[in-house]
């Protein structure tokens, strides 16, 4: 499948720009149910198909941006986020600072909305001038018991990395995984989607109240769910300055989970999409796609990335997105992975690579500690769940 431009219209575009415009308000509600998407809803001929289909609806930056401001609106209703929640006070919780070889961690808590916390924890350069950019890192689903979520060896590599590069991380559980688990709540819900959306959205928050991170300088990256969560918190939130969303951008595959798919996001009376073109609306903002041979990513480099490249061609920023495919890889954040991104994101957010570089010129990740479990828990016998804590697996409602 291919998306070329003429010359006639690529100067046209160049000169108009594609920015990220104002939302508009929310258009008349639509009279007919939204459609639930699913797991591998289509085949991936379908998804040819239906991408070409898209293509079709727009040929300037305008249109695409038109469309863009639609998918999101859809994507925001199926998501039970219309009107968006009220941002309520974070609370945060810090505490147990522990400082290792050019990098910090400390262990976190706080209130998304009233009683409902997310648990993560906070990795700090140490040694290095601020201000820093600021990098969220979701989890995915796999992993075994004692390396799963955001204890896995991978997420410490990489959280830790991006310190050492001169960013500080924040890496945070999905409900249902982590300390969420262990406080009794489970990843089934059925506003799952939403209530992860808005944590994701809050972890954000959460980033940009440390006084040391620099607003503009503020990135997004995770793996298989954690891939669903970077792209559409990129797609949802401008704050979002760059996107490495992996080994989870499919046309044909929709995600497998209720976090990612349990809520009518993709398919309604007023817009119809997939994870591609949602992956897509970050643009012209940089985002990369790093897929394997092994799962639904595997067409990366010959259906979604050229139809993702195409729309920032339109926004005359085709420099701003790259796609490293790894034929002979699995569906993990493994070394190679990691790498990708690294590099990526130094060049984009600024960060210094040497600094995890080894004699030889390569990258080395030797210098981080991996940490048991038990050691990055927000909440322990010193410091207990608050007993204003909503109650695991009752019905949450956002404030609105």
């Amino acid at each position: 499948m291919r998306f070329g431009i003429s010359a006639v219209l690529c100067l046209s575009v160049l000169l108009t720009g594609c920015q990220p415009s104002d939302r508009p308000a929310s258009p008349t509600e639509p009279t007919q149910p939204p459609q639930l998407c699913q797991g591998d809803f289509q085949t991936e001929a379908q998804a040819v198909e239906q991408l070409a289909r898209f293509a079709q609806t727009y040929s300037t930056a305008a249109e695409w941006q038109a469309r863009a401001q639609t998918i999101r609106q859809g994507i925001l209703r199926g998501a039970g986020l219309i009107p968006l929640p009220k941002k309520t006070p974070l609370n945060p919780i810090i505490h147990s600072r522990r400082t290792f070889d050019g990098y910090s961690v400390e262990n976190v808590a706080f209130e998304s909305s009233p009683g409902f916390f997310v648990t993560g924890n906070l990795y700090r350069p140490v040694g290095q001038p601020g201000p820093f950019a600021g990098i969220l890192c979701p989890h995915g689903h796999w992993g075994q018991p004692g390396d799963i979520g955001r204890f896995r060896a991978d997420m410490q590599y990489r959280c830790a990395n991006f310190a050492r590069m001169g960013a500080v991380v924040f890496a945070y559980d999905m409900i249902g995984y982590g300390e969420s688990k262990i406080a009794g709540w489970e990843h089934n819900l059925p506003n799952l989607l939403q209530l992860q959306c808005w944590n994701s959205i809050r972890s954000l928050d959460f980033l940009l109240s440390q006084p040391d991170v620099d607003p503009r300088r503020i990135a997004v990256t995770g793996a298989s769910g954690g891939g669903t969560q970077s792209f559409l918190l990129a797609a949802l939130d401008d704050r979002i300055a760059v996107s490495v969303p992996v080994v989870m951008v499919s046309a044909h595959f929709f995600g497998g989970c209720n976090c990612e798919s349990g809520m009518p996001i993709h398919k309604s009376q007023t817009h119809e999409t997939n994870n591609a073109e949602i992956a897509a609306l970050i643009a012209p903002r940089p985002l990369l796609l790093i897929s394997d041979g092994q799962d639904w990513t595997r067409n990366n480099p010959t259906v979604e990335y050229p139809y993702i490249r195409h729309i920032y061609s339109l926004c005359g920023a085709p420099d701003n997105v790259a796609c490293l495919h790894l034929a002979a890889e699995g569906h993990d954040y493994g070394p190679s992975k990691r790498r990708g991104a690294y590099v990526f994101l130094a060049r984009h957010l600024g960060l210094n690579l040497a600094h995890i570089m080894s004699l030889q010129g390569t990258i080395d990740e030797s210098a981080v500690t991996l940490q048991p479990e038990p050691d990055l828990y927000a909440f322990d016998a010193a410091h207990p769940i608050p007993v204003s804590a909503v109650k695991p697996n009752t019905p949450v409602s956002l404030p609105r």
